[in-house]
């Protein structure tokens, strides 16, 4: 019988792997570092989008205060000139 090219213990084999395994692994970590870039500037583009939403929100708040007390002060001028205008009436039907 032939004697196989590389017995059992399969060195042959095990260097080869071996050396495979160390010219993948920088490879492979230089990837995860460019993900990482990647990924770190994605936190950065979305927290500066839930800061201008943030921003805009605020703005959007405080308008609607702004609105809500002006219409506020028109509302009691109104029920003041319908308070005078109640007044005559009844002065004019007594």
């Amino acid at each position: 019988m032939k004697k196989p090219f590389d017995p059992y213990p399969f060195i042959l084999l095990n260097l080869i792997l071996s050396c495979i395994a160390a010219l993948q692994a920088p490879v492979i970590m230089m990837s995860q570092n460019r993900q990482d870039e990647k990924d770190r500037e994605r936190a950065k583009k979305d927290y500066m989008i839930n800061l201008k939403s943030e921003l805009e929100i605020r703005m959007l708040h405080e308008k609607l205060d702004h609105l809500i007390i002006h219409q506020q002060h028109e509302l009691l001028e109104i029920q003041k000139v319908q308070i005078e205008m109640m007044n005559d009436i009844m002065k004019k039907v007594k």
